[in-house]
């Protein structure tokens, strides 16, 4: 080994020890397709209706807009250099580099696409109505960050941030992502107007909402727990009527002490009224609850692959 080579094995070493050996799968090159569209699409809303229309929607992004109205420097770059310490901070609190490999390709993704993008997007976006561009600007900005995460990847900013709090100092993530994308949204409004940054709350909701339904599905399914003493009979018109597979957990009842079977089983959001209807024409006593599934996976449904 050569003076000149040593510090070469050594960084290579160094690599290793951190990310381990590296596997390409197909799974692998489609989340990072996935990671790769989604920081286009966050981009696209960036250059087509958030930055056009002064809106802010949070996060580092948000803080970088402020600053790109006062001082003459790249978008994109301002937003890349804003995520390096949460980047730092995330490798240190959020599990080293089984967070940072993915979060660093969206996040250097998305900073180079904004910049690239204002080279050919119009500057003025395509309409100066501020509730389209608030609607239209959260709806893609919300698909974007959808499938980063079905890439198993972060947005960095808040993302980042948000999970600090809540790794540090047990603040929930809903709270975490509000209080760190209210600090940015009123900077805005002082930057910009209220009224723009009353918007970019509109942004803010609506993206959730977006991403949620991108990544976890649209809540098409439901939960059901039934309670009755025809349980012999609801199981089988689940199985026969509806063709759903149905779950008999063991229950005791807290009042009677009596030991009662509960009937478990997901149906779709379509068959919600018709199961009740069977229950009732059963026992019209039944004590039936109806929660939400974002997701349901196995015999009957999405395959779990």
């Amino acid at each position: 080994m050569t003076q000149q080579t040593k510090p070469i094995l050594t960084f290579v070493q160094f690599v290793k020890s951190q990310f381990g050996p590296v596997h390409f799968t197909w799974k692998t090159l489609r989340d990072y397709a996935l990671l790769l569209a989604g920081a286009l699409i966050q981009a696209f809303s960036m250059r087509m209706f958030l930055v056009p229309g002064l809106l802010v929607s949070g996060g580092i992004s948000g803080a970088a807009q402020i600053i790109s109205h006062y001082v003459t420097f790249p978008l994109g770059v301002m937003i890349f250099i804003g995520n390096v310490p949460l980047f730092v901070l995330g490798w240190r609190f959020l599990g080293g580099s089984r967070f940072a490999i993915r979060t660093a390709f969206a996040v250097t993704s998305f900073s180079i696409l904004t910049d690239v993008l204002g080279l050919f997007l119009p500057a003025s976006g395509i309409t100066n109505d501020s509730v389209l561009n608030a609607l239209f600007g959260g709806v893609t900005l919300g698909i974007g960050l959808g499938l980063v995460y079905l890439g198993q990847g972060t947005s960095g900013g808040s993302d980042i941030l948000g999970r600090i709090l809540n790794h540090r100092f047990g603040i929930s993530i809903s709270q975490a992502y509000l209080i760190t994308d209210t600090v940015v949204v009123l900077a805005g409004g002082f930057a910009f107007s209220w009224p723009n940054a009353l918007y970019g709350l509109v942004v803010i909701y609506v993206s959730g909402i977006a991403a949620e339904m991108v990544s976890e599905g649209s809540s098409i399914f439901r939960t059901v727990m039934i309670i009755t003493d025809q349980s012999e009979q609801v199981r089988a018109v689940i199985l026969d009527v509806l063709e759903r597979g149905v779950t008999i957990l063991s229950g005791t009842g807290g009042f009677t002490g009596k030991d009662r079977p509960v009937l478990y089983t997901v149906v779709t959001r379509a068959e919600v009224n018709q199961l009740k209807q069977l229950v009732k024409e059963i026992d019209p006593n039944a004590f039936v609850v109806v929660g939400i599934a974002h997701e349901a996976l196995g015999e009957g449904f999405k395959p779990l692959n």
